[in-house]
């Protein structure tokens, strides 16, 4: 870590980078990529475990999985999409939710501790699995021309503004949708931890110095900073599952 000549390791964009745990042709598998790879090996693993033998009268962990799943299916699924139209995209959400949560409660796991959705390439390609599926959805649904109003809110009835509200819905929901998507996960979980990362180090640092009273109010700090990231993780899985039910709800509505 950088001291910043003052001899305090301040956290920074190093604290992002990783290096290689091993390279094959020019290919650098690092850190990041492990705690990505082992988030899809838990969730599937949690969800077969559970379900792979359900049972009538359900376990304790398939009681956990039947809990998590009817959590996104009927609070946010259902509520956003209804159900007879959302049934079919429950899978979908649930996997997100998991897959976003688990890479995100990283972040507070001894030894792993980094949260991957902090790392702007892995909330994009979620965006962009959703955008990709919100567009499909939307010229499927209402044909090419009825599928460019219902993108540009193009209506007749807004008279010599129509053009204006056309190009802002325009610019708005195929350019700037996705982006803000991406960018509202991976923006609260950098700043997460790198509020961890600066308290830890911190009580670290203050304790070495000597300055026992500092280094204790850090180190609670760093306590009540854990708790709110754990709120905060579920909290953004949330968000991102909503917004995406919101998107495709948007698809496949009528244009008016």
């Amino acid at each position: 870590m950088s001291d910043n000549g003052c001899g305090f390791p301040a956290p920074g964009l190093h604290s992002f980078l990783f290096k290689p745990i091993f390279t094959v042709g020019g290919f650098e598998f690092n850190k990041v990529m492990l705690l990505a790879l082992l988030t899809t090996l838990v969730v599937v693993t949690f969800f077969y475990v559970a379900f792979g033998k359900a049972k009538m009268v359900p376990g304790k962990l398939q009681m956990i999985g039947e809990a998590g799943y009817d959590f996104v299916r009927r609070g946010i699924v259902y509520e956003t999409l209804g159900k007879k139209e959302g049934e079919k995209y429950v899978p979908l959400m649930v996997s997100l939710f998991f897959f976003i949560w688990i890479m995100n409660i990283w972040s507070v796991i001894p030894l792993s501790q980094f949260p991957v959705s902090s790392v702007i390439a892995y909330p994009a390609v979620l965006a962009l699995l959703v955008y990709v599926i919100w567009v499909s959805l939307t010229f499927k649904r209402h044909g090419f021309v009825g599928g460019w109003k219902n993108v540009t809110g193009y209506d007749n009835s807004l008279g010599p503004i129509k053009w204006l509200v056309s190009f802002i819905e325009f610019f708005s929901n195929l350019l700037v949708r996705p982006f803000t998507h991406a960018v509202r996960l991976f923006a609260n979980m950098f700043a997460g931890h790198l509020m961890l990362v600066m308290f830890t180090v911190a009580s670290w640092y203050l304790l070495n110095s000597y300055m026992i009273p500092a280094a204790g109010v850090s180190f609670v700090m760093t306590m009540v900073m854990i708790l709110f990231e754990l709120f905060v993780q579920a909290v953004q899985a949330y968000v991102f599952v909503l917004l995406a039910c919101s998107y495709i709800q948007g698809a496949l509505a009528e244009h008016h």
